[in-house]
This record gives structure tokens, C-alpha cells and sequence, in this order.
């Protein structure tokens, strides 16, 4: 299947993601309030740290290794293998949740909600595991309709509870349970059906710990280089500045790497399969097309997301958070183009190669970094300390893994490609501010087919990323087709 066809394939749960990303901005900045926003986006954190540690490397093996079963003829065995290192994760995922619970008694804000985490941890984590499954046989339409589901049920039930219930930072919570759980049950039967027959190698099971361990440390290392700021920012300032902190990196951060992981869920696995069938010449082809697409697309989302920020606040955010998120929203969005980047293409060499332990190492570095500088500069610049500290430490980051990851295996940065898309998207500026004043929502769109149309004219007539040369074979292979 060809990338364009991945691409297409994948496209409406990725704007599922995004519309359960904004909507979730847009209704829980103002159902909240800043406060309790605060301390969702910190249990957020928890929940994604908890799960990456203890969780995500049996996924992230799972879907390495389902297309050696495949082709081994072992998927019972693989699945069987898989559901046994699940069970045993989860067990200490459940253990640290406890941790976690007896440590925070004397917060009740966080200690309420925590044991419906646990509960959605498990049900994500059966979701989770046959979703990779999912994607790494190219089971495109399963994958997109489950995660769909998933997306837009968790976040409308969200929505509804805490509209009608309260609930306060719990709701949201609540609410992607009560979407997942009939979901990990279909799954997990799914799960179960796939391994009946097959016996648990010991062999498999250390090749996934060697392979997934390292890749889990170093998405904990993302997660802490993207999220532990949250948490010195609350020590410094106060949960309320972590919710408008929260608020303009869901507005920003997630729009360009919702792009990148896109670009990722349907790229990845065909530059995979390329490097295990032709190597690395096989594989940095593959994966010119995967970079050239998503610097296509993710370069121009985050300079329109700094150029609209002002509109873009004001039409998504709470009024109590809006006018900080605001200052904020330029700079986090090319800090989440560069984060974008590094997990979504700039460790892909890694893990090819199956050196996710220097992937690991390599990732500590800018998120100690992160911490350092956020330790430095909070006090002294405020939020927007962070918010310096957060853009440095990726820059850093994806610097260290373009340089070290390039003998593994080569994947491509193409520089031609991306001074064409770089010039296109600085193109977008003038065309944004010559638009009129249109109220929030109106300014907003405004400026964003004024920006989009610049960036498309200006790129095409670069041909920046082949767009026009495509279209012009496209047209010629057309026109060849009618006459015969």
C-alpha cells in the first residue's frame, strides 16, 4: 500500500484525535476552570508517565515484532507471548498506581481521581496492544473505526459529565473510560482469539524487554522533557498558571504533532517493512517521501498556529486562560514541530537498527536539560521560562539524534525540501496580517485561508516537496489514460 493510500486511509482518526484535542480545550477550559484544568493536565501527566514506563514497551514490541510472526507462520505464538508480558506490566502498573495513591492522601483534588486512572489504564492497555497489532498488519480500517471510537466517545461522554455532573477534574477521566471499556472488551477478545493454541517463548519474550525497555525509557525521557515542566511550574506558580500552560499547549503542541503522528502511523510501517526486505538504501528512500510529507505539512501548521495564536486563543480557550495562553502559543508551537520530529522521525533510525538503548540515553540529555533550565528560568522569567526552556531542550534533542542516528541508518534531511518550505510558509505572514477584524471566530478562519492558500501558491510555484512536478505527472498519466 502506497504512502498517499496509508495517509488516506488513516486520515479520519487523526481528525478524530484532533477534534477530541480542541474540543477538549475548547470545553474543559470553561467547564473547569483554571484550577481544576491545572490539575487535569498534571494527572495527564501521571497517567502518560505511568503507562510509558510500565506499559508502552510491550506495545511498542508487539508491533515490531507481529510481522516476523507473520512471517514466521508464529502469530498464535506471538499473541500468547504478548498477553503473558501484558499481564505481568500491568500488575506493576497497578502496583505504582497504588504508590502513587497512598502518597497523595493528603491531596484529595488528585487522590479522588486516581483510581479511575488505573481503571482506564487497563482498558487503554488492551486497546493499545491489539491496536498496534492492528497497524502493523495493515488492518487500516479496524485500527481507524476502534480509535475513532475511542477518541470521540471518551471525549463527548467527557464533555456531558462534566457539564451535567461536575465532577471537576475527574470527569474527563471518567468519560474515556466509559468509551474504552466496551472497546478493550471487543479487543481483548480479539486478543484472546489470536493466541489460542500458541505457547509463551522465552526466547521472544527477552528480544521484546531488549527491544521495548529502552524505547519505553526513552518516550519517559519525552514525557518528561514535555511534561515535567507541569509540575515545577505548579510548584513555582500555582496549578492555575499549569492550566493556562496546559491550555495553550493543547491548542499548539498537539495540532503539529497530531500532523507528525499521522504522517507516522501511515509512513512507519512502510519504511519498516523497506528496511527489512532492501536495508538501509531501501529504507532512507522510504522514508524521503515520510519526511518530505511531513515538513509539507507540519512547517506551515506551526507557523499559522504563531501567526493566529491572538484569534486562535480567543475563539478556543476559557476567558480565564486565554489572554497568558496567548503569549504562549507561538513559541509551543514550533517547540511541538520539533517534538513532532523527534518521535515521529528522528528516533525511527533507532529503532530500525534495534539501538533503542543509545536512543534511551540520548533522550536524557535534553530532558535533564529541560529540568535544569525550568529550575532556572522559572523563577526568573515566569512562564514563559518554561515555555524557553521547552523549545531549547527539543532543539537540542532532535540535534543529538539527526547526528548519532545518521550511521545507523541514514535516514534522509532533505535541506533543498525544507528552505522551500520554510520560505513558503514565511510567505503565510503578510498575507495574515493584511486580513480585517472579524470577531475571534471569524478573524480565525480568515487568517487561516488567507495563510493556507499563500503557503499552497507560493510552495507549488517552488515546487517545494515535488508538488508540482507530481501534479503535473498526475495530470499527464491522466491525460495519457483518456486518450487510450
Amino acid at each position: 500500500m502506497s504512502l498517499l493510500r496509508h495517509l488516506t486511509g488513516y486520515l479520519p482518526v487523526k481528525l478524530a484525535s484532533a477534534a477530541a484535542s480542541f474540543g477538549g480545550v475548547y470545553a474543559f477550559t470553561r467547564l473547569l476552570g483554571p484550577e481544576e484544568y491545572g490539575r487535569y493536565a498534571i494527572l495527564v501527566s501521571v497517567l502518560a508517565l505511568v503507562h510509558t514506563l510500565c506499559l508502552t514497551w510491550v506495545e511498542a514490541a508487539n508491533y515490531r515484532f507481529t510481522g516476523r510472526a507473520a512471517a514466521n507462520g508464529q502469530l498464535a505464538d506471538h499473541y500468547a507471548t504478548a498477553l503473558a508480558l501484558m499481564r505481568r506490566s500491568m500488575a506493576v502498573a497497578l502496583i505504582v498506581m497504588a504508590i502513587i495513591y497512598a502518597a497523595t492522601f493528603h491531596l484529595p483534588g488528585y487522590h479522588d481521581v486516581l483510581p479511575w486512572l488505573a481503571v482506564l489504564m487497563i482498558a487503554h492497555t488492551v486497546l493499545h496492544m491489539a491496536l498496534e497489532s492492528h497497524r502493523a498488519s495493515q488492518r487500516v480500517s479496524r485500527f481507524v473505526l476502534t480509535k475513532t471510537l475511542q477518541l470521540i466517545g471518551g471525549f463527548v461522554t467527557g464533555v456531558l459529565i462534566a457539564w451535567y455532573l461536575g465532577l471537576g477534574a475527574a470527569a474527563p477521566f471518567i468519560g474515556m473510560l466509559v468509551a474504552a471499556a466496551p472497546l478493550a472488551l471487543r479487543e481483548g477478545v480479539f486478543l484472546t482469539r489470536s493466541a489460542r493454541g500458541g505457547k509463551i517463548q522465552p526466547g521472544s519474550q527477552r528480544d521484546w524487554l531488549a527491544y521495548g525497555l529502552p524505547i519505553a525509557g526513552a518516550l519517559v525521557l519525552d514525557i518528561v522533557l514535555s511534561a515535567a515542566d507541569r509540575f515545577l511550574i505548579a510548584g513555582f506558580l500555582g496549578e492555575a498558571a499549569v492550566g493556562v500552560y496546559a491550555a495553550g499547549y493543547g491548542v499548539a503542541d498537539k495540532t503539529v504533532l497530531l500532523i507528525c503522528a499521522w504522517g507516522s502511523t501511515a509512513g512507519s510501517p512502510i519504511v519498516m517493512a523497506a528496511y527489512e526486505t532492501g536495508g538501509k538504501t531501501a529504507a532512507r528512500e522510504a522514508a524521503r517521501g515520510l519526511i518530505s510529507m511531513m515538513l509539507f505539512v507540519a512547517v506551515p501548521a506551526a507557523t499559522g498556529l504563531a501567526l493566529v495564536a491572538q484569534p486562535l486563543s480567543e475563539a478556543m480557550i476559557g476567558e480565564a486562560l486565554r489572554v497568558e495562553a496567548a503569549k504562549i502559543i507561538p513559541w509551543i508551537a514550533f517547540a511541538g514541530l520539533l517534538n513532532g520530529l523527534i518521535v515521529h522521525y528522528a528516533s525511527e533510525a533507532f529503532q530500525l537498527a534495534h539501538r533503542t538503548r543509545t536512543l534511551a540515553l540520548l533522550m536524557l540529555v535534553p530532558a535533564v536539560l529541560n529540568i535544569v533550565l525550568n529550575l532556572i528560568l522559572l523563577p526568573l522569567l515566569g512562564l514563559m521560562g518554561a515555555v524557553y526552556a521547552t523549545l531549547i531542550s527539543y532543539g537540542v534533542g532532535i540535534l543529538l539524534l539527526a547526528i548519532v542516528g545518521r550511521p545507523l541508518v541514514p535516514l534522509p534531511w532533505p535541506p533543498v525540501t525544507a528552505l522551500k518550505i520554510v520560505l513558503a510558509s514565511a510567505a503565510m505572514g503578510p498575507a495574515v496580517w493584511l486580513v480585517p477584524n472579524f470577531g475571534s471566530w471569524g478573524q480565525l478562519f480568515a487568517e487561516a485561508i488567507a495563510g493556507g492558500v499563500t503557503f499552497l501558491v507560493v510552495a507549488f510555484a517552488l515546487d517545494a516537496a515535488g508538488i508540482r512536478s507530481a501534479g503535473l505527472t498526475r495530470l499527464k498519466a491522466s491525460g495519457e489514460a483518456s486518450r487510450a
